[in-house]
């Protein structure tokens, strides 16, 4: 559907130190429940939506695999297991559904043993036909996981991503550690030039796994990325990512990054992308500086992944991530027979900001292709009644883009000037602007769901993780997010909170790099880290409160699901 955009050039007026406020209502395309639908955001049709698979481009097409649920359940949403489902597109913008390419549950053709559902991975287009399936036979690598056994198979298509077939090997990535069913999942398939030889990179943990293969069959283990071992802990890490970008546009400033989804909690933040750059030599990644970046400070952009601009190859790529947050996600309302949605696109740059090299995004130009004709507003000057700076009456239904050019004269008081997106009276989305601080800032707390269902410690997280400067009056109190992260050693205080919210139960997952703190297979228990869940386990009962131990990040195994 076509979209027409709101053109403003406002001047800011204040007449006290009041922060000022425009309302903007931004209408959506309405689904037949009577609720809405987003117009530019990849939706499944019906059930469940997660993590995109990185995309590939073949004859003039762009080709997307995402994780669909056809049999999710709202009332059991950890049930049912996962497929990958297909759509194309010719601009990135609007997408065409081809249907499921790769089955859940499905026999080994040479076993018939079900290894599981069909979880993240990656496609690569053979051009060589290392595997032997054929001159560029779509080869998708992925993780199926049975009775918490996660291992990795492999899919070929000779019809352009289509469809696929089982190989009769899998799985040609068996777990390391069945006994123990360590984490081993989200392979990243690269081609390297130089080395002569494709890389996987794998999720185990607390760290990245590096294995090679001359034929995406067979695989060697070279190497492992852990953030913990220089002290960053990110909880469980997940779908990794590994590319070359120019830095500035320049070919002699290429750098390799890694990219990682991963949990902020002891950052500030919540769970979202970050990243490293530093060097690959064929067999391993050593970052430049041991602590990442991110490419987000906000939620719901994880399982983030990027795929090359074939026009512009190290110096843009695009990426796209599931727009969600796995704190609130099964709890989201449930209307329209859909759950989740995918981000918009972007054109990911390695691009110099303040002299700190970093990754800056913006959503992709074609967006703009199918805009209809805008609306204007121009000269009007914002004051605390929000009526002065309201969008022009007689709008169509629809979705908006909003552009907005706002100044500040000398004579003008205030510093902050607040976009106020959907406002009902009850909830919000609030974009602004600092001009003390030239800081653009997306204000959530208000979204009528996501945050408002949280627990009250990953909620005083969310409140907290807007990178907002302390003397500023946008947190209570001035606080920062120092006390919100600390669950260690304030643990009694949030089990205090549950009992007075009157939780009976709480569950938790176990974090790997507490326990293996070097992350690696071999490396020392971390005696400390047992400890500690010894006394928030003995702190729970204490209080009457059940504990649900998750040994795994989303789930419990499937043979413990059901007791």
């Amino acid at each position: 559907m076509p979209c027409a955009y709101v053109s403003a050039t406002v001047k800011l007026v204040f007449q006290s130190l009041f922060v000022s406020t425009v309302i903007l209502v931004a209408e959506m395309i309405t689904s037949v429940s009577g609720q809405t639908r987003p117009s530019y955001h990849i939706t499944p049709e019906t059930k469940w939506m997660n993590d995109p698979q990185r995309v590939l481009f073949l004859s003039g097409k762009w080709h997307l695999y995402y994780l669909w649920n056809s049999d999710w359940d709202k009332s059991n949403p950890g049930a049912g297991g996962t497929e990958w489902y297909h759509v194309t597109s010719t601009n990135m913008v609007q997408w065409t559904r081809q249907g499921v390419a790769i089955e859940k549950y499905q026999p080994n053709p040479s076993s018939g043993l079900i290894l599981g559902d069909i979880e993240s991975g990656s496609s690569v287009v053979d051009k060589a036909n290392t595997s032997g399936f054929g001159q560029n036979a779509v080869v998708a690598v992925l993780t199926q996981m049975a009775d918490g056994i996660q291992q990795q198979s492999l899919f070929y298509s000779t019809d352009m991503g289509y469809t696929f077939t089982a190989f009769g090997g899998n799985p040609v990535m068996p777990n390391p550690d069945p006994d123990n069913k360590p984490a081993f999942r989200d392979p990243k398939i690269i081609w390297d030039e130089n080395a002569g030889h494709w890389v996987a990179a794998l999720a185990e943990g607390s760290y990245i796994g590096f294995y090679t293969s001359p034929d995406l069959k067979t695989w060697t283990f070279i190497s492992t990325f852990s953030p913990v071992a220089s002290g960053i802990d990110l909880g469980i890490l997940e779908c990794p990512d590994l590319y070359q970008l120019d830095l500035d546009g320049d070919p002699e400033t290429r750098v390799w990054i890694l990219t990682l989804s991963a949990n902020g909690y002891l950052h500030g933040k919540t769970t979202g992308t970050v990243y490293w750059f530093g060097t690959w030599n064929g067999t391993t990644f050593r970052a430049t500086a041991s602590s990442p970046q991110w490419l987000d400070e906000g939620p719901d952009f994880y399982a983030t992944v990027s795929w090359e601009n074939p026009d512009n190859r190290f110096g843009s790529r695009y990426a796209i991530g599931w727009m969600n947050n796995w704190e609130y996600a099964n709890g989201l309302p449930y209307y329209g027979d859909f759950e989740g949605q995918q981000s918009l696109v972007r054109e990911i740059k390695y691009q110099t900001v303040k002299g700190i090299p970093r990754l800056i995004s913006l959503p992709i130009s074609e967006y703009e292709s199918v805009f209809g004709s805008p609306v204007r507003v121009n000269g009007t000057e914002i004051t605390t009644d929000p009526a002065t700076a309201s969008l022009p009456t007689g709008l169509r239904g629809g979705a908006y883009v909003i552009r907005a050019t706002v100044s500040k004269g000398d004579s003008d008081d205030g510093n902050l000037v607040y976009f106020r997106i959907k406002s009902d009276g009850t909830s919000n989305t609030t974009i602004g602007y600092d001009f003390a601080n030239t800081e653009l800032f997306l204000l959530r707390n208000s979204d009528g769901f996501a945050s408002d269902s949280l627990a009250p410690g990953p909620k005083q997280v969310w409140d907290a993780r807007r990178s907002i400067p302390t003397n500023q009056p946008r947190t209570a109190s001035g606080a920062n997010g120092d006390a919100a992260c600390d669950h260690y050693h304030r643990y009694e205080d949030d089990l205090d909170l549950l009992v007075k919210y009157g939780a009976r139960a709480y569950r938790f997952s176990l974090s790997g790099s507490r326990i293996i703190s070097l992350g690696g297979r071999n490396d020392p228990i971390n005696e400390g880290g047992i400890a500690f869940y010894h006394r928030l386990i003995d702190g729970l009962l204490a209080r009457g409160i059940k504990p649900w131990v998750t040994l795994y990040h989303l789930d419990l195994p499937q043979s413990l699901q059901y007791i």
